[in-house]
């Protein structure tokens, strides 16, 4: 009886912890295809109001392989260049993303010509196009560091190969080798241990936090754990595998796909199911009470298309209190 009431005890206590760090570094996640192939936008004006009217100073980027490369050893990185250098003007700082799989559907973004390539071939390419993006973008003052790969370990989702380890291992050895910036690795904050991800020799791990997700099986499914779950795995990351850093990488703050529509074809009241204005300032809270002191939101692009496209400015409006305090 004694333990049972201990355990209540220690349950009750763990959710209603508050971690909260006094200073919080508060950035986004911006997907130039995300925002013009999804959503349907004008991706220079969404990226110029992120940085001009929310005012943020945090952001992380991708340098998408089929859209800097879309052929052999033939290079296009005109946009990522006007994406940083527009960030730079405004001393935002940037976490740059390389490799195959990086942010947003489908996960994986090859070029169409990596098709014919087996996969020693097709590993020695990944790492030629990882060397000229390092190369290109290392003495940027405001790139702080570098992701490699996006939630390698999380097989589950993305129309991706098989995790290949070694080439993993090879990826982040060869950004360590160009650049003495800190390199991120990413992880599921819901659906791992991050102890895999711990294990790479990376510098910072960062975890996704989300809160009500969909699925055809289960319908809208909200996460039961506390905020002190983060925390606690958090701090046995860093102690045990010493890491300088666990950061939030993705704050689930746009709403859930439901079956095959993507955001822009939702209505209203589909969209308020998994992510209402409340939820969207409860997501904020909750993670503020995980002790984490920088979280990137998952979706600025999608507050734009909701306060441009859908004369819905809630999200924008409250984002943008973090950054005009």
């Amino acid at each position: 009886m004694i333990i049972i009431l201990l355990i209540i005890i220690l349950t009750a206590v763990l959710f209603i912890a508050d971690f909260s760090q006094k200073k919080i570094s508060w950035g986004v996640t911006f997907s130039q295809q995300y925002a013009k192939d999804e959503l349907g936008l004008d991706w220079k004006k969404t990226y110029s109001a992120i940085l001009d009217d929310l005012k943020i100073d945090h952001i992380r980027l991708s340098a998408y392989w089929n859209h800097n490369e879309p052929f052999p050893k033939e290079y296009n990185f005109a946009d990522l260049d006007w994406q940083i250098n527009e960030a730079s003007q405004r001393k935002v700082k940037i976490i740059l993303a390389v490799g195959q799989k990086l942010p947003r559907w489908p996960e994986c973004h090859y070029p169409k010509w990596t098709i014919s390539l087996d996969d020693n071939q097709k590993g020695e390419a990944l790492l030629q196009f990882i060397n000229v993006v390092v190369s290109r973008y290392k003495d940027q003052e405001n790139i702080t560091a570098w992701q490699v790969e996006n939630e390698p370990f999380l097989e589950l989702f993305g129309e991706c190969p098989p995790l290949d380890k070694n080439l993993l291992n090879r990826e982040i050895e060869l950004v360590k080798k160009l650049s003495d910036k800190p390199i991120m690795i990413t992880d599921s904050g819901e659906l791992s241990t991050w102890i895999p991800a711990a294990k790479t020799k990376t510098n910072i791990l960062g975890t996704t936090l989300y809160r009500v997700v969909y699925n055809k099986t289960f319908g809208y499914f909200r996460w039961p754990l506390p905020a002190s779950y983060y925390y606690i795995k958090s701090q046995i990351i860093k102690f045990f595998f010493k890491k300088e850093r666990v950061i939030v990488a993705e704050l689930q703050a746009e709403s859930w796909h439901k079956e095959n529509k993507n955001l822009s074809q939702m209505t209203l009241a589909e969209y308020f199911q998994s992510m209402s204005l409340n939820q969207f300032k409860s997501n904020i809270k909750y993670a503020q009470k995980a002790g984490f002191d920088e979280i990137y939101f998952w979706g600025a692009e999608w507050w734009y298309f909701m306060k441009e496209n859908k004369n819905y400015p809630g999200y924008w409006d409250e984002a943008k209190k973090l950054w005009n305090r």
